[in-house]
């Protein structure tokens, strides 16, 4: 392991073992995989992941989730939680992701409360704190502890430190939660979430591993990785008859390829 990225593991597993118990917000990304990774390695079965199933996570990213916290080794428990039960969420206002993360903390903090942990940890990095990220605010409200960020750890070393401890995803594409693919003002439904999911979930099934369906009413926004859009081109009657037969009328293809909005 780089030396720097040594020192860096080593002050997350120091601050984890002096919390002696902590409790991992994860999600199945590399950020909070990482971190489930760290502090498990360093308190063992003082760490526990707690994965929210809630309605915009799609049933691809918990299944992945399972695999990875199981391949971690550390004990994963999933909650059952609902984002649209928060009107304000379902309103899906410019700043949704501080209701969805206030609804977090909800879930968490009396769980952490209730089983004595000292901390609730979760996969923050460096790089987040220079975006709009209102759900940022809801975790620190909540007094959520950031290892990440106390390490210095932006998302290129997050991914090096990951790969370096030998977390087979440690490339994982980075995937946000389905309602970022409707956009703000729209209001959120269990219809619309299913419907981007089963589209996303097609062009997975056949080989795109970076995508996004933007759900722009009655049409469907394609984003895949630059070096994919021919590939996707190539399939384009198809993929207009499958995305026709989930309610999408129209069917458009990023030519830029996918932009990270979130």
């Amino acid at each position: 392991m780089d030396a720097n990225l040594k020192d860096r593991y080593d002050g997350i597993v120091r601050a984890a073992r002096a919390k002696r118990r902590v409790l991992v917000a994860y999600s199945g990304g590399v950020d909070s995989g990482l971190v489930a990774r760290i502090v498990h390695d360093a308190i063992g079965d003082g760490a526990l992941a707690v994965l929210a199933d809630t309605e915009s996570l799609a049933r691809r990213e918990l299944d992945a989730a399972r695999a990875q916290a199981e391949e971690i080794g550390i004990p994963l428990r999933v909650l059952r939680a609902s984002e649209l039960a928060s009107e304000d969420y379902r309103r899906n206002p410019a700043n949704r992701c501080y209701f969805c993360r206030e609804g977090l903390a909800d879930a968490l903090v009396p769980v952490a409360r209730r089983e004595g942990f000292g901390a609730i940890a979760d996969g923050i990095n460096v790089s987040d704190l220079g975006d709009v990220r209102p759900g940022i605010r809801a975790m620190d409200a909540a007094g959520f502890w950031h290892p990440l960020v106390e390490a210095g750890l932006a998302k290129a070393g997050v991914r090096a430190l990951a790969r370096d401890i030998g977390l087979s995803f440690w490339d994982k594409p980075s995937n946000a939660c389905l309602s970022s693919r409707i956009p703000h003002g729209t209001p959120i439904t269990v219809e619309l979430l299913r419907q981007v999911e089963a589209a996303e979930d097609y062009l997975r099934d056949r080989g795109f591993r970076q995508v996004r369906v933007r759900h722009r009413g009655a049409t469907a926004r394609i984003e895949v990785l630059p070096e994919d859009v021919p590939r996707l081109r190539s399939i384009q009657g198809e993929l207009e008859d499958v995305l026709r037969s989930l309610g999408y009328r129209e069917t458009e293809i990023a030519p830029e390829g996918y932009r990270s909005l979130g």
